[in-house]
């Protein structure tokens, strides 16, 4: 028998095969739909979406706030007078009106 001076073609379509699969993995584990990069963007949104609830959060209280202001059980009248005047147009006399 005769020792091969050149490695066998199958071998080759091995390594070869197994170097592009290893290939497509790391590329999807960096760069596909649940890759380092889309969990970078995920990570991002979240926190965008954080602040925006935070920034919802406060408004919702503030107008919960003035509902239970006016509502039958407490009724706050400065603030009242203050939505009666601005929604009918009405100025006390001694109140200057600056525009």
């Amino acid at each position: 028998m005769k020792p091969r001076k050149t490695p066998a073609f199958g071998t080759l379509i091995f390594f070869a095969l197994a170097f592009s699969l290893s290939l497509y993995f790391v590329f999807a584990a960096i760069q596909g739909d649940y890759g380092l990069f889309r969990r970078a963007e995920i990570n991002a949104e979240q926190k965008a979406l954080s602040r925006e609830l935070a920034s919802l959060q406060k408004r919702v209280d503030w107008m919960e706030n003035l509902t239970k202001r006016l509502s039958d059980d407490y009724l706050d009248i400065d603030l009242l007078d203050e939505r009666a005047r601005d929604t009918l147009g009405y100025v006390r006399a001694d109140e200057i009106v600056i525009r």
